[in-house]
């Protein structure tokens, strides 16, 4: 009976690591999405620097859009978080975004070694687990 409780106690341990894994990738690719948007912010704060009367689309919703007129590109109102937003000017807003984005970058490098370790755990006592299952199995036929 030994041998089937450390088999149980090896799956429950490689399943609570396989649930870690995969709630980490998941972490991963929201985290890449929040860096996908800020570079995309960077990107149009760029393009519109210093281009007054450009036009432009603004989202309503729903996939629908106004088309308006950008009246002053030396300033940008950046969210704070807790619904709190401050002015800034361009550069001052693309050193923010530039600043966020590595640090978002650093997450997800971090993230990435811990996939690797959780993956790398993983593999190694898979095959003890399917080696302890073939004994256990074996031992349970032989008494039969």
């Amino acid at each position: 009976m030994e041998d089937r409780q450390r088999l149980e106690q090896m799956v429950n341990e490689i399943n609570m690591y396989q649930g870690q894994l995969d709630v980490l990738k998941q972490q991963v690719e929201s985290v890449n999405a929040s860096i996908a948007e800020l570079m995309s912010a960077e990107e149009t704060l760029e393009a519109v620097k210093g281009k007054e009367g450009t036009e432009t689309f603004v989202p309503v919703g729903a996939g629908s859009f106004l088309i308006a007129e950008i009246k002053n590109t030396d300033q940008v109102i950046m969210g704070l978080g807790a619904g709190a937003a401050a002015k800034k000017n361009i550069d001052e807003a693309k050193e923010s975004i530039s600043s966020q984005r590595k640090e978002l970058e650093q997450l997800v490098d971090k993230m990435s070694g811990d996939i690797q370790k959780l993956t790398e755990f993983i593999m190694r006592k898979s095959p003890e687990a399917e080696a302890l299952l073939q004994k256990v199995e074996s031992e349970e036929a032989q008494r039969q």
